[in-house]
């Protein structure tokens, strides 16, 4: 699985505007209503139940918030470099600049977590983190996120 089969340039937010995690998620949610076409509440909702699990904020100023959706056709990625790093409870206490939002079908169990997985070994890489921050349009940041994935695989 290829980060290019998750997100597409119109499902990149080159300077997402957020002051908080809740804000955060909401401007995903939209977002990946518009792409899947479900409803933005239902995308809302689920990410949010996911949080009260535990923060998707895993460290070095990345976030992976992710759930399922019973109707959704197949896996979907929206990715956000916010404006201002925000708080997101991450598990190492610093602020939140990168989002990777991952929505999955309700029966993907095994594609699920590889797909996280994928994402996770991408945004773990500090070049690329680095890039990512330095990149001004939704297409310089696609490019990374495609490029960098194809030249791990």
């Amino acid at each position: 699985m290829e980060i290019s089969d998750l997100v597409t340039t119109n499902a990149v937010i080159a300077s997402l505007k957020a002051t908080s995690k809740k804000q955060a998620l909401q401007e995903l949610a939209r977002k990946a209503a518009e792409l899947t076409g479900e409803h933005e509440r239902s995308i809302f909702d689920v990410l949010l139940e996911r949080e009260r699990l535990g923060t998707t904020g895993v460290g070095d100023g990345v976030a992976i918030p992710h759930g399922k959706l019973p109707n959704l056709k197949r896996l979907v990625g929206v990715f956000a470099r916010l404006e201002r790093p925000i708080d997101f409870e991450a598990i190492d206490e610093q602020p939140v600049d990168l989002i990777f939002l991952l929505l999955a079908p309700g029966a993907a169990g095994a594609d699920h977590l590889k797909a996280l997985a994928r994402v996770s070994r991408l945004l773990r890489d500090r070049s690329t983190r680095e890039k990512l921050r330095g990149s001004e349009t939704a297409e310089a940041i696609y490019a990374l996120l495609t490029e960098q994935h194809a030249s791990a695989a």
